[in-house]
């Protein structure tokens, strides 16, 4: 086994409760961290025996585009999507921080985490 990490994924989307942050938008931060066994495509140096990180890359700007009011529908789409089209992932963990959040205070960000695994 083995861990592939993407992180520092910067995204600018439109996700919030308020109306306001739906219009606007904001920056957010997301880190990806996928488990798979990376001991076939340490042997063979194939793109096909492992996790590919430009996919992964582009499930997060893709499912980031669709506005929410929760992080946590969004991440928790995110999971389910990767889990669904990559069967090499066995494990994934992810980290959806908005950057500078409307909340009335001098806070830099807002991070939810959640992980998910393959149910046989």
């Amino acid at each position: 086994m083995g861990l592939i990490k993407v992180e520092n994924i910067r995204v600018y989307a439109n996700h919030g409760c308020l109306t306001q942050e739906t219009k606007i938008g904001s920056y957010y931060r997301v880190d990806l961290k996928v488990k798979a066994d990376l001991q076939k495509s340490a042997k063979t140096d194939a793109l096909a025996d492992t996790v590919d990180y430009v996919f992964l890359n582009q499930v997060i700007k893709e499912e980031m585009a669709i506005p929410s009011d929760l992080l946590e529908t969004v991440a928790k789409r995110i999971l389910d999507r990767i889990l669904k089209e990559d069967k090499k992932i066995k494990k994934v963990w992810i980290s959806v921080s908005k950057l500078n959040p409307p909340i009335g205070g001098d806070v830099e960000k807002v991070t939810i985490k959640m992980n998910c695994k393959r149910k046989n």
